[in-house]
């Protein structure tokens, strides 16, 4: 591997199975976007990445397994998440409303609550979430 500028990591879920999974869908094409809450941004102080910007895609051993473009990133509510979206997140789900049961329970998690410092979080249609859309532009591993 050549030299590089050392990249931003792009973490999906924690690390773990769900980790683990995540990872793979992305490196056989099926996960192509991804959704987090617009509180995490917030409650670590940090910008919404720019479309463009190039990440190194984390495995649960902390490896950089890819490098990942976005090539698109929005703000929207919860409610707002369209199917389309829910297809390219690669997991499977065939509706909106099947995502949300998936999607819920992790960020209604213990882990999620510590990292965004409120106990009792919960999302609704007006949580505020952050779509990426990303391609894999080179494969680590």
């Amino acid at each position: 591997m050549e030299n590089r500028e050392p990249l931003k990591p792009f973490l999906l879920a924690f690390p773990g199975p769900l980790r683990d999974r995540l990872v793979a869908a992305v490196l056989s094409g099926e996960k192509v976007s991804t959704s987090g809450l617009l509180a995490e941004y917030e409650a670590e102080r940090e910008e919404l990445p720019p479309v463009g910007e190039r990440s190194a895609l984390i495995d649960s051993d902390g490896r950089e397994v890819a490098v990942l473009e976005l090539t698109e990133v929005r703000v929207l509510p919860l409610g707002a998440v369209d199917l389309a979206h829910v297809r390219d997140e690669g997991e499977g789900h065939g509706s909106v409303a099947e995502w949300r049961a998936g999607q819920e329970p992790f960020w209604h998690g213990e882990e999620m609550r510590e990292a965004l410092g409120d106990p009792h979080f919960t999302v609704d249609e007006e949580t505020m979430i952050v779509a990426e859309r990303f391609r894999v532009v080179e494969r680590l591993l």
